[in-house]
């Protein structure tokens, strides 16, 4: 009886091992994210949410005054469901903050408003005015 727990309990380590390792793999392949070379804030929402479109408006006002700093990039979940599964979201609106290299840095659930998103920014030192 002794001797069946051993190689039980080794399987056992090694699965859980692997669950973890695997669960790990999203968060490393983060770092491929930003293809710019800049930090970036990624927007996850759906076409249906009202904060959503709320946001889609503020990231579009962002883009045109900001994106020679900041990639703006709006993520549905009808359209990239993977990019909601490697980020984890649960809710939306959710705002994720990427730095230069592509690593999450920050993250906030709900809608803000531009001044808000701009303090942020400013606050990561993503941007300088």
């Amino acid at each position: 009886m002794r001797s069946m727990r051993l190689p039980f309990l080794k399987l056992l380590i090694l699965s859980t091992a692997f669950s973890l390792f695997f669960q790990a793999l999203p968060a490393w392949s983060q770092g491929a994210a930003s293809s710019q070379g800049k930090p970036a804030l990624y927007e996850f929402g759906a076409g249906y949410c009202y904060s959503c479109k709320e946001m889609e408006k503020v990231m579009a006002e962002l883009k045109t005054s900001h994106s020679d700093q900041v990639e703006f990039r709006m993520v549905y979940v009808d359209k990239e469901e993977a990019l909601f599964k490697q980020y984890k979201i649960m809710l939306i609106p959710t705002q994720v903050f990427l730095d230069a290299s592509g690593k999450e840095v920050d993250r906030h659930i709900g809608a803000l408003t531009k001044e808000e998103v701009l303090q942020k920014l400013r606050d990561l030192k993503f941007i300088n005015k």
